[in-house]
């Protein structure tokens, strides 16, 4: 004789809402980054999925990293553009910023002490909500002269020691110099330059998801 299983309306319902509790948790148990920056950020003239946030958040649950990098970049943004919107573009509840900016000040040849002090005031805002900072650093185009270039190229690093965060030196790295990993304008990269951005940038972010799950800040 063959017994069929019933279950009750009521026990039907009681096991939906677990499943739905328990997925609810494991999203919130999730690491959430937040990629702050402008337009090699944002992804300027690419699909959403092959954004540096997606990509990135791509990568690193490859690897096993239960992560959603929330894309806060916004085209054209210069470092002033940041500040002013970076306390409502970081919700809270945010585990960790990437903070990309300055390529924009930069070409419009913003001074770079201007640059310095938005900057930190940026990573100050965001220390003290407890949110740590992986800092991406950006290099002075040629044309801006080799006193500007002396001026803009180091800020990033003196802020990543003064404030001691985690710090990758230049976002382009491997995509410059590299047309078929750019777009036409020669400036941004394509989907495989971003990429290889995320490439290059892999295991500086994982050393920073690494000290954000262990505690550090």
């Amino acid at each position: 004789m063959r017994f069929k299983a019933v279950v009750s309306p009521v026990l039907a319902i009681v096991i939906a809402m677990f499943f739905v509790t328990a997925s609810a948790s494991a999203q919130e148990s999730s690491l959430k980054l937040v990629g702050f920056g402008d337009s090699l950020m944002a992804g300027y003239q690419l699909p959403t999925d092959d954004a540096l946030p997606n990509q990135l958040e791509a990568a690193l649950r490859s690897k096993g990293v239960s992560v959603s990098v929330a894309n806060a970049g916004v085209s054209g943004d210069t470092s002033s553009g940041g500040l002013a919107r970076i306390d409502w573009s970081v919700p809270d509840g945010t585990d960790g910023v990437i903070l990309e900016l300055g390529a924009n000040d930069a070409l419009r040849g913003i001074a770079p002490q201007q640059t310095e002090k938005n900057l930190e005031a940026m990573i100050v805002k965001l220390k003290d909500r407890n949110i740590p900072v992986l800092l991406v650093g950006m290099i002075a185009p040629p044309n801006m002269g080799g006193d500007y270039a002396e001026r803009f190229n180091p800020i990033y690093r003196q802020l990543a020691d003064k404030y001691d965060l985690a710090y990758y030196p230049f976002i382009l790295e491997g995509v410059v110099g590299h047309p078929n990993l750019q777009l036409e304008d020669g400036m941004h990269p394509n989907t495989d330059g971003v990429g290889v951005v995320v490439q290059q940038m892999l295991p500086t972010v994982e050393q920073f998801v690494s000290k954000i799950l262990g505690g550090e800040k």
